[in-house]
């Protein structure tokens, strides 16, 4: 049987690393953010993307403005959450089909930075919050995404807090040391694995 491991973290904790180290196990992983951004190129969500947005957020390749419909949304509770109930259920039907794909491996880990918000960790046997103290978690956003400290912290005040995240995960990983952190990935994976 299966696991399906659930894996979250906010911006800058470090989810990437702690994803690829667990995809060089041969662990199949499943990150969500990407499945949105090719699933948000398919004819039948561009179609339907567009109409909510009253016909205002097409590029002229016939793709979708994501960075207008993130403006918007930004500002807009009720758009947001008619994007998400059009997405969501396309990311979960998504889902399904690589959990099928790979239904002879022991453990698949799907990935979220909204694991708790949007849900998704109901469908996991257990969930893992990445962590890093939030000095650490700023700088690495700046020095990634080339923006100021407030961008950042703008950013995730629009996140649940990892207190929040904890609370709710079966595991939490500190990422701080690279080693260490590593450490701690593994002894997880043999725990949910025993």
């Amino acid at each position: 049987m299966t696991k399906i491991i659930g894996l979250t973290g906010g911006i800058g904790s470090g989810k990437t690393t702690v994803i690829n180290y667990i995809a060089s196990k041969n662990i199949p992983v499943y990150i969500a953010d990407e499945a949105g951004k090719y699933i948000m190129e398919k004819p039948e969500v561009i179609k339907q993307v567009n109409t909510l947005f009253n016909n205002e957020v097409l590029l002229h390749n016939g793709l979708l403005d994501r960075k207008k419909i993130a403006e918007i949304v930004f500002n807009n509770k009720e758009k947001l959450e008619a994007l998400n109930g059009i997405v969501h259920p396309a990311v979960a039907k998504d889902f399904e089909d690589f959990v099928k794909r790979n239904q002879n491996s022991k453990l698949i880990v799907k990935e979220s930075a909204i694991l708790f918000e949007s849900g998704a960790y109901k469908v996991c046997d257990a969930s893992i919050l990445v962590t890093a103290p939030e000095q650490i978690r700023i700088e690495r956003v700046m020095k990634r995404d080339h923006v100021a400290k407030e961008e950042v912290l703008k950013r995730m005040r629009n996140q649940m807090s990892d207190e929040e995240k904890a609370k709710l995960s079966d595991f939490v990983i500190t990422n701080i040391d690279l080693q260490e952190t590593y450490n701690q990935i593994d002894k997880v994976l043999e725990e949910i694995l025993t």
